[in-house]
C-alpha cells in the first residue's frame, strides 16, 4: 500500500548530489533562538533521530488544532456572553459552541512552543549525531509546510466569527497568504539555490505563543475592542498578515531572484521555467476561491473543515515543489490533485443538494492522498540511503 515509487531514478539522483544552502539573517533567530537551541539540544541523547524530534514537533501543532476543535469546532466559543471567563465548559453556549477552559490557553502556548523549539533543533541533532542529510530536510520542510495552516487556524479561536472579528470569507484569504508566505520562500529557493530564511516565522511564532499566553490571563474578551477608530483588534491582525506577506515577503524573493540572475549564481532557468512552481499553487487557489465564493453553504457552514481542505492540498502542492527543488529536476506545473478538486466544486455549484457530500468526500479523498504520498516518498528515500527514519542506525567504524 506505501510501496508506491513516487520518486523517479533521476529524483533519487538529484539527491544524491544535493547540498543545502540557507541564509538566516533574523535578529530574533540569530542572537536569540540559535544560542537557545544550542543549549537546549544538549539536553537529548545521541540516539534520538533528528526525524523523531521534527514530529514529535509537527504533533504538538496538530494537537493544538484537535483541542480547539473540540472545545470550539465551528469558532463561536469567542463570542460567547461571558467571553470563556466564567462559563462551564460542559455548558453550550449560544447553541453554537462549547467554552474553552481558560487553563487549556496556557497549554496551546506550550505546545506550540515546544513544536518551535523541536523545529529549531532537529537539524542540529542531525548534525551532532552526524545524521545530516536530504531526508531530514525534506521530512523537515514537508512537515513544515502542512503546519503553516494549522497555527492560523487556531489562533482564530481566539477572535471567534462574530462580534469584533473578521467574516469567515476574509479569514479564507488570510489563510491564502500565509500559505503564500511559505511557498515563496521554497519557490525562490527552486530558482536561487538558497533558501533564505524568511524573518517573519521566528517573530509570528513568538507572537503566536504570546497570544495564547494572553489569551489565558486575560480572556477572549480583551480582544473585543476596537484598536482605533472602527477597525479591530482582528482587523489589525489581519492588516499584519498581509503585511508580512504578500507585501514584504513577496518583493524581498523577487528581488533575490532577480539578483540571482544578475550575478548568475542560481539556476538561471528561462522566464517560463521560472514561473512554472506558481501555476500548481495559483490553479487550487483560484478553484478553492471561486467554489467558496459561489457556494451556497462554504465556508460558513464548517470553516475548520474548509483549513484542513486547503491546508492538505496546498501542502502537497508544496512538497512536491520541496522535492523537485532539491533533486533539481522540473516542478510540475499542475498538480493531479486539482481535478478532483475541480470535479467536487463542479458539483456542488451545479448540484448544490449534494455539496457537502461532495465538500467533505474531497476533502476525504485530498488527505488520504497527501499522506499516502508523504509515506511513500519517506520510505523510498530511507531505501535509497539505506537508512532509517526514526532510528539512528550503529555504523561500524
Amino acid at each position: 500500500m506505501f510501496n508506491y515509487k513516487y520518486l523517479s531514478r533521476e529524483h533519487l539522483e538529484g539527491f544524491d548530489n544535493y547540498k543545502y544552502m540557507a541564509i538566516d539573517t533574523s535578529p530574533l533567530s540569530v542572537y536569540v533562538m540559535h544560542p537557545f537551541w544550542n543549549r537546549v539540544v544538549e539536553l537529548f541523547p545521541r540516539w534520538v533521530a533528528p526525524n523523531v524530534l521534527t514530529f514529535a514537533g509537527f504533533l504538538l501543532t496538530v494537537l493544538d488544532f484537535l483541542l480547539l476543535s473540540y472545545y470550539d469546532y465551528s469558532y463561536y466559543a469567542a463570542s460567547a456572553p461571558a467571553h470563556n471567563e466564567t462559563v462551564d465548559p460542559l455548558e453550550p453556549l449560544n447553541g453554537h459552541s462549547e467554552g474553552i477552559p481558560q487553563p487549556l490557553w496556557f497549554a496551546l502556548a506550550v505546545f506550540l512552543f515546544l513544536a518551535y523549539t523541536l523545529d529549531g533543533i532537529d537539524g542540529k541533532q542531525a548534525r551532532r549525531t552526524q545524521t545530516s542529510g536530504p531526508l531530514g530536510e525534506l521530512f523537515d520542510h514537508g512537515l513544515d509546510s502542512y503546519s503553516v495552516f494549522f497555527i492560523p487556524a487556531c489562533l482564530y479561536s481566539i477572535f471567534g466569527r462574530l462580534d469584533f472579528s473578521i467574516p469567515p470569507i476574509r479569514m479564507y484569504y488570510v489563510m491564502w497568504n500565509l500559505l503564500l508566505n511559505f511557498y515563496i520562500s521554497h519557490w525562490e529557493k527552486y530558482n536561487t539555490g538558497v533558501l533564505f530564511l524568511p524573518w517573519g516565522y521566528d517573530f509570528s511564532m513568538w507572537a503566536s505563543t504570546f497570544c495564547f499566553l494572553w489569551t489565558g490571563v486575560k480572556g477572549t474578551v480583551f480582544y473585543k475592542r476596537y484598536a482605533f477608530g472602527s477597525y479591530t483588534l482582528a482587523n489589525v491582525f489581519e492588516w499584519l498578515i498581509y503585511a508580512t506577506g504578500v507585501f514584504t515577503n513577496l518583493p524581498v524573493s523577487v528581488y533575490n531572484i532577480y539578483k540571482s540572475y544578475k550575478l548568475r549564481t542560481g539556476k538561471m532557468r528561462s522566464p517560463s521555467e521560472a514561473l512554472r512552481p506558481l501555476w500548481s499553487f495559483l490553479s487550487v487557489f483560484g478553484v478553492c476561491s471561486l467554489w467558496m465564493h459561489y457556494s451556497a453553504r462554504l465556508p460558513d457552514y464548517d470553516l475548520r473543515m474548509v483549513f484542513l481542505l486547503i491546508g492538505t492540498v496546498f501542502s502537497n502542492v508544496a512538497c512536491r515543489l520541496i522535492v523537485s527543488q532539491m533533486s533539481n529536476q522540473r516542478c510540475d506545473a499542475v498538480n493531479w490533485l486539482l481535478w478532483p478538486l475541480v470535479l467536487a466544486a463542479a458539483v456542488s455549484l451545479a448540484l448544490p443538494q449534494h455539496e457537502l457530500a461532495a465538500f467533505y468526500a474531497v476533502t476525504a479523498l485530498i488527505v488520504a492522498a497527501h499522506i499516502h504520498y508523504g509515506t511513500c516518498v519517506v520510505r523510498q528515500m530511507c531505501d535509497h540511503f539505506r537508512i532509517s527514519c526514526f532510528h539512528i542506525k550503529q555504523r561500524s567504524d
